[in-house]
C-alpha cells in the first residue's frame, strides 16, 4: 500500500514538470511562428523591392533608348534654324539663285524628313493658343483680327523629341486691343 501512495503522488510531482515543459513549448511554438511571419514579410518586401528595381531599371533603358538623340537633335536644331533663315532672307524671283534656292529647300526638307522619322516633330504654332509648356512668349501684340492669348508670329520654331520639349517656339502672342483714346469732341 505504501507502494501505492508512492505511485499516486508521483504523477502529482510530475504533473507541475510536464505542465512547465508544454508552457515552455508553447512560448517556444508562439516564438517562432512570429519569427516565420517576420520572415515571410521581409520576403514578400525583398521581393516587392527586386521587381520595382527592375521596374525603374526597364523605364530607365526605355527612356534612355527613346531619347538617346536628344543632344545630337539639339545639336541639329542650328542647322534647320539656318536653312530656313537663309530661304526667308532670300529673294524668290531671282533667276540667278533659283538653283541655290531648290538646293535649300530638298536640304531642309531631308534634314526634317530625318529628324521626323526619329521622333524629332517640328511646332509652328502660327493662329493656335499660346501654350506655356511649348512656347515662350517674346512680345505681346494687339491684333483685332486674332484671340487674345493666340499665337501671331513665331520667330523661332520648337521642337520635341518622343514629345519631351527640346526648345520652345519663340512666339508674338496677341492681346486685345486697347480703347482707342477719346478724341477732344467726344472729351467735350
Amino acid at each position: 500500500m505504501a507502494d501505492e501512495q508512492t505511485l499516486d503522488n508521483q504523477p502529482e510531482e510530475l504533473n507541475p514538470q510536464v505542465d512547465d515543459v508544454s508552457g515552455e513549448a508553447d512560448g517556444r511554438v508562439g516564438e517562432l511562428e512570429n519569427q516565420l511571419a517576420e520572415a515571410k514579410e521581409q520576403l514578400l518586401r525583398a521581393a516587392a523591392d527586386v521587381q520595382n528595381a527592375r521596374r525603374r531599371a526597364e523605364q530607365d533603358v526605355e527612356k534612355a533608348h527613346k531619347f538617346a538623340l536628344e543632344k545630337f537633335a539639339n545639336d541639329l536644331l542650328p542647322v534647320v534654324d539656318s536653312l530656313e533663315r537663309g530661304l526667308e532672307l532670300s529673294n524668290a524671283d531671282d533667276e540667278s539663285i533659283k538653283p541655290m534656292r531648290e538646293g535649300m529647300q530638298l536640304t531642309l526638307k531631308m534634314l526634317l524628313d530625318t529628324l521626323e522619322r526619329f521622333q524629332v516633330q517640328q511646332l509652328n504654332p502660327v493662329g493656335e493658343p499660346f501654350n506655356p509648356e511649348h512656347h515662350q512668349a517674346m512680345v505681346m501684340e494687339e491684333s483685332a483680327t486674332m484671340e487674345p492669348g493666340s499665337v501671331l508670329k513665331v520667330f523661332q520654331k520648337g521642337f520635341t523629341l518622343s514629345g519631351r520639349l527640346l526648345r520652345p517656339a519663340m512666339v508674338v502672342v496677341s492681346k486685345a486691343p486697347a480703347d482707342a483714346p477719346p478724341s477732344i469732341d467726344e472729351q467735350a
